[in-house]
């Protein structure tokens, strides 16, 4: 039901603005070159869960992956079909579209099992990520991975204090949850928790990483980068991935993205 639909409202500033800012720009391709350093080749299928418009898994599916996208947002999903109709046809032909609940996975799929799955910017909107995880990891093949993208916990209070809501950053300390960027609720998850979560499903944490950094204290200065010019951009990116990589500036990043691989 469309009134039940917690994006309907939101498609637009997410899946065109959101993903059309340079947080957006660095997120995607940091993501895609951390993703390269973990998939198997193609043709391998890839799982998207949460997938939203495609942002993250149509570019996979350009490269020769096999796609799965699963979404629980009627109108998410009718952005993701707009955005594939663009798509060349070789692309498009590797790219299926399913509506369902993450937390349903694995009855929506029948069963079948991905040499990777992905879970990017979905654990924040649920008030416990057990259930979740565990359908991830059910629907990972043998030998392939699991990618999660989440808030983190530890940096909550970044945020509140750049835009001096200092009560706020003070209780954001010892309690992860906000009002998101998109005025929806979210919270923040800790790289070690779900680490733990997932081995206890029998997948093995392999790397962590940030996500973008400078960009939001670019972003919260009030500077702005020149999203025209293509080597501003492409610095910028390099020097998120950098940063991604790096301790101690993966540790501040707000969100991160955890790897973790099934056993063959």
């Amino acid at each position: 039901m469309a009134e039940d639909d917690l994006w309907a409202g939101l498609v637009d500033p997410f899946a065109d603005g959101a993903y059309a800012s340079a947080k957006g720009l660095v997120r995607t391709y940091v993501m895609h070159q951390h993703l390269l350093e973990h998939l198997p080749p193609p043709p391998a299928t890839v799982l998207d869960v949460g997938g939203g418009a495609g942002h993250q898994s149509f570019p996979l599916a350009r490269a020769g992956w096999h796609v799965t996208l699963l979404d629980s947002s009627d109108a998410m999903l009718a952005r993701a079909r707009e955005r594939l109709g663009v798509l060349p046809a070789g692309a498009r032909d590797r790219v299926r579209l399913l509506h369902a609940e993450g937390e349903h996975a694995v009855e929506a799929v029948a069963g079948q099992q991905f040499d990777a799955v992905l879970c990017h910017g979905v654990l924040g909107y649920l008030d416990d990520p057990v259930a979740m995880i565990e359908q991830l990891c059910r629907c990972v093949a043998p030998g392939g991975i699991v990618s999660i993208l989440t808030g983190n916990a530890r940096t909550s209070a970044v945020r509140p204090a750049l835009e001096r809501r200092w009560q706020d950053a003070l209780a954001a300390f010892d309690d992860p949850r906000e009002l998101g960027v998109l005025g929806v609720p979210t919270r923040g998850d800790d790289v070690e928790h779900l680490s733990g979560l997932l081995e206890a499903h029998g997948v093995q944490p392999v790397q962590w990483y940030g996500v973008w950094l400078f960009t939001d204290w670019l972003e919260f200065s009030g500077a702005t980068v020149d999203l025209e010019d293509p080597h501003e951009v492409a610095a910028m990116a390099q020097v998120e991935l950098e940063a991604s990589r790096r301790d101690p500036y993966r540790q501040l990043s707000r969100p991160f993205h955890l790897v973790g691989r099934r056993p063959a």
